[in-house]
């Protein structure tokens, strides 16, 4: 008797040649914000960022009666001072793929693929730096066991998980302080990621601990510094500097806290925050800046509950009526619009003030090019050409904040149910 098994060479194959679902985020929600803010251009030299920083004159009553008007005071001023960062993504393909898909024998070109997937994953990875404090940090290790030469590691310390990292990334090691790169050899790939359950695995590296740090490609030596991100504008340290200001003497300069203290979000929250900020920066100041406030999903998920419990229900009278009792995505807290992203910190809530922001630039995000071309081919262990190539998106520049202590934020917050 013939079985399928008998006929199958001769039976033609089926590919679904419908456009392409992808299976993962390249989500640029805040860096496509960020982007729009005004860049100035620069060069390798530091950029200079004047910044008002303390009144002058001296206030006090006086004599008309031939008293003396004492002497007086001006107005202080500071500068901060930064360098750009330089960041790139590289994609690389081999001629049998160029060959394999350039024509009807394939669902996709890939080469146009690539070209574009890797300017979109650029923006996704653009996105994920502006979430970490200008340390470079991505990721801290909770737990991390080893097996068969591959560490298995747990990301549950922070509200970013694993977040931040991708599949195939390549990474660094560092201890808790960044002061020894476990991964000194070189970096390592990420050959796993599970972002529901916040692990990843990587190459085993020796003397990997609880509390290390994981770092992206490129970063190297002590304590190296990364893209200044929403985190390293937005902090209440009293210790170390803002673009070279020292935060212990320049109080000024440091940002203002509102602790959540490890409980589910609370109405007087946001409004002490916007409070504080009117305080720090005078009412006709606050209501100028016009703030967005930037937050991960979960908390607006905290926030839509407490709507929940204040919310009635008149049902009309059409038998057929609808039923939705879920808000809309127009959420707004005391007035000020709430924007979301999702790899912001689960357990924070930013008040950015987006007209403060601004951009030193050595070179917009683009196609690295040589002479005019922006695809280059590798080469063999014998000097030769190889058969495959390779394709560069890089960016050079830097975030600033023309006023670091005016920022308000709300962190410690505990993360809802399900959103772990």
């Amino acid at each position: 008797m013939q079985t399928v098994d008998d006929v199958l060479a001769t039976e033609m194959e089926r590919v679904e040649d419908g456009r392409l679902t992808t299976a993962y985020d390249i989500d640029d929600t805040f860096y496509s914000e960020v982007e729009k803010v005004s860049g100035k251009k620069v060069s390798s030299r530091s950029m200079r960022v004047p910044l008002k920083l303390r009144p002058g004159g001296k206030f006090g009553y006086y004599d008309p009666n031939n008293g003396d008007l004492g002497t007086g005071d001006a107005t202080r001023y500071d500068k901060g001072t930064l360098t750009v960062a330089h960041m790139k993504i590289a994609i690389q393909w081999t001629l049998e793929v160029e060959l394999g898909t350039d024509g009807n024998q394939a669902v996709i070109n890939a080469i146009r693929e690539n070209m574009a997937d890797g300017m979109d994953e650029f923006r996704r990875h653009s996105e994920a730096q502006l979430m970490q404090a200008g340390t470079g940090v991505m990721a801290t290790v909770t737990t991390v066991t080893s097996s068969a030469g591959i560490d298995t590691v747990t990301c549950t310390t922070d509200g970013y998980g694993v977040k931040l990292l991708r599949f195939g990334q390549r990474v660094s090691v560092y201890n808790a302080a960044r002061t020894i790169n476990r991964t000194a050899g070189g970096s390592i790939p990420i050959s796993f990621i599970d972002y529901a359950n916040n692990t990843l695995k990587i190459p085993a590296v020796a003397g990997h601990i609880a509390t290390d740090v994981i770092l992206p490609e490129g970063l190297t030596g002590v304590t190296p510094v990364a893209l200044l991100g929403i985190p390293y504008w937005s902090s209440n340290a009293t210790t170390g500097s803002v673009m070279g200001i020292d935060r212990a003497t320049t109080p000024e300069v440091v940002s203002t806290r509102v602790d959540g203290n490890n409980a589910a979000l609370a109405l007087p929250l946001g409004r002490l925050a916007l409070n504080k900020l009117s305080d720090r920066v005078g009412i006709k100041s606050a209501k100028k800046l016009r703030p967005e406030i930037w937050t991960h999903p979960a908390q607006a998920a905290a926030y839509e509950s407490l709507g929940h419990l204040v919310t009635m229900i008149n049902k009309g009278s059409n038998k057929n009526e609808a039923l939705d009792l879920y808000f809309g995505d127009n959420l707004s807290i005391a007035g000020v619009p709430l924007k979301l992203s999702n790899m912001w910190n689960k357990r924070r809530m930013d008040f950015i003030l987006m007209g403060l922001y601004g951009r030193a630039v050595m070179k917009e995000p683009g196609w690295h090019t040589v002479a005019g071309r922006k695809v280059f081919e590798m080469r063999g262990p014998s000097g030769g050409v190889a058969t495959s190539s390779v394709s560069y998106v890089t960016a050079d520049w830097q975030l600033y904040h023309k006023n670091p202590g005016a920022n308000v934020y709300i962190d410690n917050l505990a993360i809802p149910a399900g959103y772990e």
